[in-house]
């Protein structure tokens, strides 16, 4: 599993991808490559942990997905993950 952690500034660039972003994650959690994905209380950021079995597949979603490009959104952190409870 991955931890991809984004950071938000106020731009309205952000807000108007935002549906099409959302969708992608229902489809991808659908697919069972998400495990779950939100913002923080604060809309600061947001935290998504992704189901893939390497790096690389990480790579495809988030390029597949042009909510991470978009002014206003940056990826503050991403991880590899081994949870011990799920």
């Amino acid at each position: 599993m991955f931890i991809v952690e984004l950071a938000f500034d106020d731009g309205p660039e952000r807000l108007a991808a935002r549906p099409a972003h959302r969708e992608l994650l229902r489809r991808w959690h659908d697919e069972g490559k998400i495990v779950m994905a939100g913002p923080y209380q604060d809309d600061a950021g947001a935290l998504l942990i992704f189901d893939v079995s390497s790096e690389a597949e990480l790579d495809q979603l988030i390029a597949a997905d042009p909510y991470y490009t978009t002014t206003g959104v940056s990826i503050a952190r991403r991880r590899e993950w081994s949870p011990v409870i799920t």
